[in-house]
């Protein structure tokens, strides 16, 4: 009896330690892979099913491992298509601008590919923020004008509807027929056609695009656009040319986007070729505000060209340099010789400059042409001009030098007429006194 009772207990201790020995075990390994898990990163490999492969998990063949590692690498280093990568790109700046908006900076509302392409190629975060910020305030201005337009047209209604009210009870006058706008546009058309056969050439030099950026091209063609405008409207337009006009540029392209269809109907003459190769260099005058000499006459005959730039940090001397390594000559405006000039550059707009020569062209007065400079930059005109002052000064000067050489040709006749009689008693035969007596 005590022999069965002792293998008993003998049983019950043996299983009750291999049990305490496995549990202690257990929580040893597990506390060694929680010290693996925190001191070590855990580094994923691409592991192949073996199903795909038919390979045996208990067998593995080299070569087979060497070709699924092979592919895998190749999968996963496979580039995007250039396509996707643009789509993902432009995703990612669309993203940060709405990231901006929300986070209370100056970001237009709605902004389209090209716009974004743009923000994208800017260097830094700061070119990034001003550009958004002159797309939000251009997009401000374009609402405010809707805005204004839509009153206007309002009001304009009301009105006409008050017209019409009071025309029915009124006599209609049909003396005078009503001029649409399409005839004006005929007329300006063929006055620019003429301008084309017969008028004076005047270039725009488009080569200075690497100088500019994005914001102050667009002001250039906005003002390009201004200039062509006020040349079809006027009475004796220039025959303009586009010259140095590259079809791979951003002129081109602005100038694109903005007539549009339209652009192939201007009565203009685009072209990627240099002015110098179009026309004689003897006929060609650059106008630049940092000339030494002074355009006092309009030439008729000759071919002025303006540099279509617009330069917000005014880079001097740029036109000038341009135009003397090209041999050409140079001129200003007389703006010193007629305006007393307040403050800043002497650089005018391209529609300032095309409304100056324009009106010099018709009248031949540079009183009347000056008055499209903004009175902002000066402080009225001079009382007498400095061209008219120069002029009497050398009126003064001609007179008194003719006066003098008048006295000098009347000393000289009174000298030449005694000489002449001292030379004639000289000449005369003398005669004796013992002869005379005789």
């Amino acid at each position: 009896m005590w022999l069965h009772v002792t293998h008993l207990f003998q049983n019950i201790s043996r299983h009750c330690t291999l049990q305490i020995n496995t549990w202690v075990k257990m929580k040893v390994d597990l506390a060694r892979c929680q010290f693996i898990l925190q001191s070590r990163n855990l580094i994923l490999t691409p592991c192949p099913r073996t199903e795909e492969k038919n390979v045996t998990p208990d067998k593995i063949d080299l070569d087979i491992w060497k070709t699924i590692m092979r592919e895998n690498t190749i999968e996963a280093a496979k580039p995007l298509p250039a396509d996707d990568l643009g789509d993902s790109i432009l995703a990612a700046t669309r993203e940060l601008v709405q990231m901006w908006r929300l986070a209370g900076k100056t970001v237009p509302e709605k902004i389209n590919d090209e716009q974004l392409r743009t923000v994208q190629e800017l260097p830094t975060k700061s070119a990034k923020k001003k550009y958004l910020k002159y797309l939000a305030v251009k997009e401000g201005k374009k609402k405010t004008t809707k805005d204004k337009q839509k009153l206007k047209q309002e009001t304009g209604k009301l009105l006409q509807k008050e017209v019409k009210n009071e025309e029915e009870h009124a006599l209609k006058n049909t003396f005078l027929l009503q001029v649409w706008q399409k005839s004006f546009d005929l007329m300006y058309n063929w006055r620019t056609a003429q301008s084309m056969r017969f008028g004076q050439p005047l270039v725009l030099d488009m080569s200075y695009e690497i100088y500019m950026t994005q914001r102050e091209m667009e002001n250039t063609v906005s003002q390009l656009l201004e200039c062509e405008g006020c040349n079809r409207r006027s009475l004796d337009p220039f025959h303009l040319y586009f010259c140095n006009l590259s079809s791979d540029g951003g002129y081109y392209k602005q100038l694109l986007k903005r007539y549009g269809d339209a652009w192939n109907n201007l009565l203009i003459t685009a072209t990627d070729k240099s002015y110098i190769d179009i026309f004689p260099k003897n006929t060609l005058v650059y106008l630049t505000a940092d000339s030494p000499s002074v355009l006092n006459t309009f030439e008729h005959d000759k071919v002025y060209i303006i540099g279509s730039m617009v330069d917000k940090s005014i880079q001097t001397g740029l036109s000038h340099a341009n135009a003397k390594r090209l041999k050409l000559t140079t001129a200003r405006l007389p703006l010193d010789e007629y305006l007393n000039w307040n403050s800043g550059a002497k650089n005018l707009t391209l529609n300032q400059m095309i409304n100056i020569l324009l009106t010099v062209k018709e009248t031949s007065n540079w009183q009347e042409a000056l008055k499209f400079v903004p009175k902002r930059k000066h402080d009225g005109f001079l009382s007498v001009p400095l061209e008219h002052k120069n002029w009497s000064r050398t009126r003064k000067q001609q007179k008194s030098n003719n006066s003098e050489s008048v006295k000098e040709a009347g000393w000289q006749k009174s000298t030449s007429n005694t000489n002449q009689s001292v030379e004639k008693s000289l000449a005369r035969p003398k005669k004796q006194w013992w002869m005379d007596k005789d």
